[in-house]
């Protein structure tokens, strides 16, 4: 038994919640709304983002960021990838240097195509060593509603990551540890790249040829980016590169699927975002994944596509043609 503290109140966040306190966890959410601490505290569910997915006896939530972390063996970051930096100077003086520190968002920087947990290495002025990541197929409701799931969480120490193992594996989420901490944090964010694609895709009614080679194209594609950032290959075979990109691409609790659905039918960006009233992390992402490519000398035609589709330079029905058109050349090249 641990003290977990977690910052964020998104889906994902509460989820994590409830797994920490079902495995007799202490555990705390930190809100920045002293309201929204009320009312979850009062009615001991996330209604809107988790409706009848009750919070265990251990589990509260506090807009007090001293509370929830200070005493946190382990704190959990889980906040939008647009939001990080942010969310980390609000918090930095209240995590402890002893504290291992657990990121669960899924995101790169736009501007400095830096990864969350380098963001949080360099705001909270920790060891690298005692960050980590967290990553795999887990759609929030699912979760919280007592189906089974499984995820990666990696540290540069296996004994770090083990910990974390201990502390939050229960019998239906179970976790597997890695130390390539670069490959799980890369699979996680630029999978969500290729599920809008795969919106795009299922919008205009492409069929199952096309898509089964969308997305094992697009794997290849964010395999030879996060190689070339020091990530190890087999990484994306596993739970947070293939298993996440699976699930993404093909299920409607993917908002970043969905949100490709809606721009098939030629609405713009802004209005496909706010019929999907959340965050789609997908979209800073790709925008972050192209920077990183071209810096890098990386070919990611995928992410380009995408990325001239939300820019409104290319229309949705028009990408696949666009990436079909393409020189053939070798399948595999790293």
């Amino acid at each position: 038994m641990v003290r977990i503290g977690i910052v964020g109140t998104t889906g994902f966040a509460t989820t994590l919640g409830i797994i920490s306190a079902r495995a007799d966890n202490p555990t705390w959410l930190w809100s920045r709304s002293a309201a929204e601490a009320d009312r979850f505290e009062e009615s001991r569910e996330n209604a809107r983002l988790l409706p009848g997915a009750r919070f265990p006896e251990r589990m509260s939530v506090t807009a007090d960021p001293a509370e929830a972390l200070q005493e946190s063996d382990i704190v959990v970051i889980s906040v939008p990838s647009v939001t990080m930096r942010q969310n980390l100077q609000a918090v930095s003086e209240f995590i402890s240097s002893e504290a291992t520190v657990l990121c669960a968002t899924k995101g790169i920087e736009i501007e400095s195509g830096k990864r969350m947990t380098e963001l949080m290495v360099e705001e909270l002025n920790v060891d690298p060593a005692t960050v980590g990541v967290l990553s795999g197929p887990n759609f929030a409701t699912e979760i919280a509603a007592g189906k089974a799931a499984s995820a990666t969480v990696a540290f540069s120490d296996e004994s770090t990551a083990q910990k974390v193992q201990d502390a939050l594996n229960t019998n239906i989420f179970r976790l597997y540890t890695s130390t390539d901490v670069i490959g799980v944090e890369l699979g996680g964010a630029l999978k969500n790249i290729i599920a809008i694609g795969s919106g795009f895709i299922d919008g205009v009614g492409m069929g199952a040829n096309v898509k089964a080679a969308f997305v094992t194209r697009g794997l290849h594609e964010i395999t030879r980016l996060g190689v070339s950032l020091g990530a190890l290959p087999e990484t994306f075979a596993g739970l947070s590169g293939m298993g996440d990109l699976v699930a993404t691409c093909y299920s409607e609790l993917s908002r970043n699927y969905r949100l490709g659905q809606t721009l098939a039918t030629g609405a713009p960006l802004e209005e496909a975002l706010e019929r999907l009233g959340r965050t789609a992390e997908g979209v800073p992402t790709t925008r972050a994944a192209v920077r990183l490519a071209q810096k890098h000398a990386i070919e990611m035609p995928i992410a380009v596509a995408t990325n001239d589709v939300l820019e409104g330079r290319l229309k949705a029905q028009d990408a696949a043609a666009v990436l079909l058109a393409r020189k053939p050349q070798p399948e595999v090249r790293y």
